[in-house]
């Protein structure tokens, strides 16, 4: 049976999820059993404890049809975060729009990363640190960050009006605003400075290999929070040059890495006086990820 005969005939709640997964996964899609239980949760109003308990009951006639635009709209590759419009990101919920880069789980390897440098430089978690975001998007950084670091402050750029936006409500939405600010900029030029932590997931694909990314990453994530330049590089660049204007004395910079990145980020690191702190941050895959540094003296 087809996916839209399925609907056309009103399963319940349990047989649609099926025939959805079975549908993605005939599609090629990577997680379709996960895409499926979002996708109907989100169109049912049901988190997974309720689709759960509602597993046998049969969808009316609007819920098949919310169900089948949504469905729809994840076999043209677009994601499923995009779909319902918010990402999970270090435990917190995270508002998208157009402008944001959808957060991904290797980004959280930053904030281990910062925290293991703010506790290796013997500062407790719970004084006033302030903290610069540069590139924010939705926030997932600083907000993240600030979630553990009960009495830091920050602000994170965007050269993305729309993007600092989204990060604002973020930030209202999870009770931080008021220590949390945003602006548009390019990276730090507009920050005077004065930082203990600078994080940064500057755009890290070279220009070229944009149009080699999976659908879901070159259809539908900004252009602006993909291209590196031609190289991949330009915005490690940037940051580097501006972290001995951002930087307390022992201020710490952690900077996100793409895949195989490690050493020419830490050649530029270098060139700008900058000496890593520790051992890069690896994700799940055994890749290095995060990498921290410091001033030179």
């Amino acid at each position: 049976m087809t996916m839209a005969a399925a609907l056309d005939g009103r399963p319940s709640v349990a047989a649609t999820r099926r025939a959805l997964a079975q549908s993605f996964r005939r599609h090629g899609l990577a997680t379709p059993e996960l895409d499926a239980r979002l996708l109907v949760g989100h169109a049912l109003g049901l988190d997974h404890a309720a689709l759960a308990a509602q597993a046998a009951r049969a969808l009316t006639a609007p819920e098949s049809d919310a169900v089948t635009a949504l469905a729809a709209r994840r076999l043209t590759r677009e994601p499923v975060a995009r779909i319902i419009g918010h990402k999970e990101f270090w435990g917190l919920s995270l508002a998208l729009n157009s402008a944001t880069l959808v957060p991904r789980p290797e980004t959280e390897t930053v904030v281990e990363a910062a925290l293991e440098a703010i506790d290796r430089s013997h500062q407790a978690r719970d004084t006033a640190l302030e903290i610069a975001d540069l590139g924010t998007g939705s926030g997932a950084l600083l907000l993240a960050l600030l979630s553990e670091l009960p009495m830091g402050h920050g602000v994170g750029t965007d050269l993305s009006l729309e993007a600092t936006r989204a990060a604002h409500r973020n930030a209202i939405a999870l009770g931080l605003a008021g220590r949390a600010s945003f602006a548009v900029g390019d990276y730090g030029a507009a920050l005077a400075g004065g930082f203990d932590l600078v994080v940064s997931n500057p755009p890290y694909v070279a220009r070229g290999d944009i149009a080699t990314l999976a659908p879901e990453v070159r259809m539908f994530d900004p252009t602006l929070a993909l291209d590196g330049g031609p190289d991949g590089f330009d915005g490690y660049r940037a940051v580097a040059a501006m972290a001995r204007k951002l930087l307390k004395p022992a201020g710490i910079l952690v900077l996100e890495l793409g895949i195989g990145q490690l050493a020419q980020v830490e050649d530029i690191l270098a060139a700008a006086g900058l000496s890593p702190i520790g051992e890069p941050r690896h994700d799940l895959l055994g890749i290095a990820r995060a990498l921290a540094a410091k001033l030179s003296p």
